[in-house]
């Protein structure tokens, strides 16, 4: 799969599986490819060459069976809005809120508030968006994102905004879970994650794979270090010792 922005190419001959519970970092240096890969996936972008599926369809066939949170999730810090009301537009995709549906507004509800306890969020449903920790605001995030029960969640530097004591928590929430779905980290900070990803996807306008068996010791440093100029550091680390080779994930399909 290839994929440019006017003509500048982004991707090339991009080629990834996604699979079931899987747990995936995806690294390499600004202006890589990492979140336009994202996009991709999710259907926010068409690539030039190739194609993508996911649960077997284009993108966006099954856009409930997504969840994404982007980097910046931009919510007026003063807008009179509490975590519960936040977690509630993830009834939008269903019509819960709106009419037409399969869930009504107590459904919703009932639904919003599990899911915000599941985070462990039940003691600040009521409060404003506005008086959260920036953990807390990513917890509501993605609260919103699961109301659809998916399959598949992407993350994009979910991390940033999260001190360094609660980022052991949040990565802890994240492994629970990815015991009901896979999950997709786009992350800057690979070393604060590799205790918890299963597989890395290194992205530089190419893409590299890597299984957790190769994720270990000092690859982790000649990984986390490339400029946007580099190829993916492990791509030359394959080739100078023995079983360190890449391994493609399959086909472009996304599936998990």
């Amino acid at each position: 799969m290839d994929f440019s922005y006017n003509g500048e190419p982004v991707l090339s001959n991009i080629n990834l599986t996604i699979r079931e519970h899987d747990f995936m970092a995806v690294i390499g240096p600004n202006g890589g490819g990492k979140s336009t890969l994202l996009r991709l996936i999710l259907g926010l972008l068409k690539p030039d060459k190739g194609k993508i599926r996911v649960l077997g369809e284009r993108p966006g066939k099954h856009s409930q069976a997504l969840g994404y949170v982007p980097q910046n999730v931009h919510i007026n810090d003063h807008f009179p809005i509490t975590a519960l009301d936040v977690v509630l537009m993830g009834c939008l995709g269903t019509g819960g809120l709106f009419g037409q549906s399969r869930r009504t507004r107590k459904e919703c509800e009932k639904d919003g508030l599990s899911t915000l306890a599941r985070l462990g969020m039940a003691d600040h449903v009521r409060k404003k968006i506005g008086e959260l920790s920036g953990g807390q605001r990513q917890r509501v995030f993605i609260a919103r994102s699961l109301m659809t029960r998916p399959r598949l969640l992407f993350l994009d530097e979910p991390t940033a905004s999260i001190d360094s004591r609660g980022q052991t928590d949040f990565l802890n929430l994240l492994e629970t879970l990815n015991k009901d779905v896979a999950i997709v980290v786009v992350t800057h900070d690979l070393f604060a994650v590799s205790g918890y990803v299963k597989s890395v996807a290194c992205v530089n306008h190419g893409l590299h794979y890597h299984s957790h068996e190769e994720i270990k010791g000092q690859m982790l440093e000649t990984m986390y270090a490339c400029s946007v100029e580099d190829v993916c550091r492990m791509q030359v680390l394959s080739q100078v010792l023995p079983g360190a080779g890449h391994k493609s994930a399959g086909g472009a399909d996304g599936n998990p």
